[in-house]
């Protein structure tokens, strides 16, 4: 389970990271980060597993394997970031390692952008 102070909960946050944030997909999920440094904040990450990939007992089991590939990697995030993750209907399919390397893989994209932004 992620810590309390890093989930998500306002839609405005959901709204300003999928808007404004940048954007790496793979065939099992989609990542939005969007980066604000100006603030202390601690990272906060939301999910999103839409009615396409299954019914109510498989999103949510969905939804908790991510959260839990998630916590292992929020220390690579800067602190305040905003993080969604969508869920794609292959993912209801996936094993959880494959999982895993589709989110260290975009995530990876998504942090690799943010260093040659910041040169």
């Amino acid at each position: 389970m992620l810590p309390s102070g890093n989930r998500m909960r306002r839609r405005e946050e959901f709204t300003s990271a999928v808007r404004r944030g940048d954007r790496a997909g793979r065939p099992r999920v989609v990542l939005h980060l969007q980066h604000r440094d100006e603030t202390d904040e601690p990272v906060r990450v939301g999910f999103t597993v839409g009615r396409p990939v299954g019914d109510a007992v498989v999103r949510n089991k969905v939804r908790r394997r991510l959260r839990h590939i998630v916590r292992e990697r929020l220390y690579r995030l800067p602190a305040g970031s905003l993080l969604v993750v969508r869920a794609n209907p292959k993912a209801a399919t996936a094993r959880n390692d494959e999982l895993a390397a589709d989110v260290d893989a975009a995530l990876d994209r998504l942090l690799r952008r943010e260093v040659k932004r910041r040169r």
